[in-house]
């Protein structure tokens, strides 16, 4: 009986067929995106790339971090948990293609491989980390989110993870960071702990008694 109601749960879907299957998506996804952004860099300039830039950055940071909770529809730690699970495959996938693709065909300029680390030694393990962590993050938002009652949410989720990080970036601007200047990839950076800011505060509050 209990593997019966497990198979008809609309919820925490983690079989490994669906982690797999959508870790491959996502994957793919990562590598478009990558190469968007090199595009970008590579035959833009001023003004014009960092606009164009921080929007495809903001929706690459949405799918990434959004995605895995959705296909998971994350409720407890399993959903939470499968989600930064399609997040690790994604970035095995996305590795694969950049080193298969992406490098070979020259799309990095000088400044997109010194954001990268210049090194795959570097570059690809950074990749792993944060493309597991985004993901685990905004899966425990949308949980959280489902849990007090509400519709999980991306763009709710979106909101409030940059809202924290322009808040630490320009509290890191102010302080002097190492590093930190008034530019995208300190946004970049911030929205990492921007995220984890958003995921305690997405937890306040009384759980919904459903």
């Amino acid at each position: 009986m209990a593997s019966v109601v497990e198979l008809r749960r609309d919820y925490d879907l983690t079989d490994i067929p669906r982690i797999v299957r959508c870790a491959g998506q996502l994957g793919l996804l990562e590598a478009l995106f990558v190469l968007l952004l090199s595009l970008i860099t590579r035959y833009t300039d001023g003004p014009v790339e960092t606009v164009v830039l921080a929007i495809v950055l903001v929706i690459g940071l949405a799918l990434v971090s959004g995605l895995p909770g959705t296909w998971t529809r994350a409720r407890t730690i399993e959903g939470i948990a499968g989600a930064a699970g399609i997040g690790l495959g994604a970035t095995v996938v996305f590795l694969l293609t950049d080193v298969a693709l992406l490098q070979p065909i020259g799309t990095y300029t000088n400044r997109w491989r010194e954001l990268g680390g210049s090194s795959n030694w570097w570059y690809h393990p950074v990749w792993w980390m944060v493309g597991t962590f985004l993901p685990w993050m905004g899966a425990w938002i949308l949980a959280n989110q489902a849990n007090r009652g509400r519709r999980p949410s991306i763009v709710t989720m979106m909101i409030t993870a940059v809202g924290f990080a322009a808040v630490l970036a320009v509290v890191a601007i102010l302080i002097h960071f190492p590093g930190a200047s008034w530019s995208l990839p300190t946004f970049g950076v911030a929205f990492l702990p921007g995220i984890a800011a958003a995921n305690v505060f997405s937890g306040m509050g009384r759980p919904s008694a459903a």
